[in-house]
């Protein structure tokens, strides 16, 4: 009898513990932390490569220099694995694109110049922490970094200059930022200085 009962105040000790054991883990704050990485969205913006301005067409392809200039593109971009081209309607800006869209397989879709804050509202809210490239012209793409709420690192971009390569990134809940680079050949100093700004260049 004896026995018995200690046989059963053992397995009544052991039941206890076992509870207390469960609840202990359950009570345990875990210490794994997963942490949420924002997202970061990150826009290439260039102008087009140099033009053919022989025969002063109203839409001029690339010269030989840009042809050799939108392949450097190529060669800059391809290894950012941009998932979006964008481009105005201009064969200068086409052709500027056309190796990169190549590479990629990606057809460039075609905006409006006139429309930039459409855009940049079209990206930030379709191509959420992707990579995009968008090819324009000397007087809009200043103000298509702005658009994204970020600050043009330069005032304008004279008729000679076709080598900047703007990156600008746009992380949740921080300000934009802006960064620039050269890419291709760099310009040759004009002996006659900045051209006036004119449209669509």
């Amino acid at each position: 009898m004896m026995f018995f009962r200690y046989v059963v105040c053992f397995f009544t000790i052991l039941s206890a513990l076992a509870t207390n054991s469960t609840v202990l883990a359950q009570a345990k704050p875990s210490n794994s932390k997963t942490k949420v990485k924002p997202l970061v969205t990150t826009v290439y913006l260039v102008r087009h490569a140099e033009k053919d301005t022989t025969g002063h067409p109203t839409d001029p392809p690339l010269s030989g220099v840009g042809q050799v200039r939108a392949v450097a593109l190529r060669q800059t971009l391809l290894r950012r694995q941009p998932v979006a081209l964008f481009t105005t309607d201009t064969k200068r800006t086409r052709a500027t694109l056309a190796p990169l869209a190549e590479a990629l397989k990606l057809e460039p879709q075609v905006y409006d110049p006139r429309r930039g804050r459409d855009l940049t509202d079209r990206i930030t809210k379709d191509y959420a922490g992707k990579t995009v490239v968008i090819v324009g012209h000397s007087n809009n793409v200043l103000s298509l970094i702005d658009d994204f709420g970020a600050t043009p690192p330069v005032e304008e971009i004279a008729d000679n200059e076709y080598e900047y390569l703007f990156t600008v990134r746009l992380v949740e809940g921080l300000m934009p930022t802006v960064e620039v680079r050269g890419y291709g050949a760099e310009r040759k100093p004009d002996p006659k200085g900045k051209a006036a700004v004119s449209t669509m260049k």
